[in-house]
């Protein structure tokens, strides 16, 4: 096994020690375009990077930039097309997943359709359990489920009630106690929020912040609310069309954008002052975003791009450290 404090020259300024490591990781899915013709479609194209023990990693984009299909791809609920996932030192990539499972887990994004309709609350949590051989007794396996309702904020009496029976926090908290059911290290949150109502996101976020510093866990947070991300995460990707255009952190983001797509998402951000949103000036996102079945030559961001010039639509641009721990994927940053 690979020492984990080593310096990671690619995406860090200083040595930290590295749970999770994603290597050009590629997911196409092949589209039928004709009637003898198939094309891929690019879901995730060439992504690298990193996460450190007990950060979140924020992933925000447009709907359709890849950010689900990246978590899903990392956890092998999709199966990469190429490239290389590395959990704790070990590839994961070919190997069983079952061992994995209780150390990596996910948080899916909607409360409604992610949890089985004919399972009580202590079944759906208590299924990894089960599968896993977590316990020893049927009382021992009570317990522990009652001591993770507990933990998320549910009655015990909700115990052999069904997910119908709740509202959508409510079953957010059963998916959040279901994902912590085997103390895993690791949880994608694939917008755990989104489906939610804003008094009650606020409420699931706050709570997901305890469970971390309580179990020390690290988050792959992926989320389209900026505010969100902004609150939560350590540091910050920023999708594209499948690729990874610009990485820093949290607060270096938000103060200093580099790649023209983010500074046009955070120009969009709504303001309470009045008079700081009149005075602030905006930049609006022109076009749709190309298709994925048939992506722009050069830097996928071209054809929406201001800046745009002939370099960008033949070469696709890398993503290089511009400054320190400020990485971003273009040809007009210098």
């Amino acid at each position: 096994m690979a020492d984990k404090q080593v310096k990671k020259n690619d995406q860090s300024g200083g040595t930290d020690e590295i749970l999770l490591e994603v290597k050009n990781l590629k997911k196409y899915f092949p589209v039928r375009t004709g009637i003898l013709k198939k094309t891929n479609l690019k879901a995730v194209d060439d992504v690298s990077f990193f996460i450190r023990k007990g950060e979140t990693l924020g992933i925000v984009g447009e709907s359709g930039c890849g950010k689900t299909t990246l978590g899903r791809s990392i956890l092998r609920l999709e199966e990469p097309t190429s490239g290389d996932i590395i959990y704790d030192g070990e590839s994961i990539i070919g190997k069983d997943m079952k061992p994995f499972r209780s150390k990596m887990q996910i948080v899916f994004q909607d409360p409604y359709a992610s949890l089985d309709p004919r399972k009580t609350v202590a079944d759906l949590i208590g299924e990894a359990m089960d599968i896993q051989k977590l316990y020893q007794t049927k009382t021992e396996r009570k317990e522990k489920i009652l001591d993770l309702m507990k933990l998320v904020g549910l009655n015990s009496e909700f115990y052999n009630r069904f997910p119908h029976e709740f509202s959508g926090g409510q079953r957010q908290r059963i998916g959040i106690a279901r994902a912590l059911a085997v103390d895993p290290g690791f949880i994608v949150c694939d917008e755990p929020v989104s489906a939610l109502d804003v008094s009650i996101q606020a409420q699931i976020i706050n709570m997901l912040e305890e469970l971390q510093r309580e179990k020390k866990l690290t988050y792959l947070f992926i989320a389209h609310d900026l505010a969100v991300v902004k609150h939560i995460s350590t540091r910050i990707g920023v999708m594209y069309l499948g690729h990874m255009v610009e990485l820093t952190d949290s607060a270096e983001l938000y103060r200093n954008p580099l790649h023209p797509y983010t500074q046009m998402l955070l120009s969009a951000i709504p303001i309470a002052n009045p008079d700081v949103s009149a005075s602030r000036k905006r930049i609006k996102l022109v076009g749709e975003i190309p298709s994925p079945l048939n992506p722009p030559e050069g830097c996928p961001f071209c054809t929406r791009c201001p800046k745009a010039g002939k370099l960008c639509r033949e070469e696709l641009p890398k993503l290089r450290e511009i400054r320190q721990g400020h990485f971003a994927a273009c040809h007009n940053i210098s």
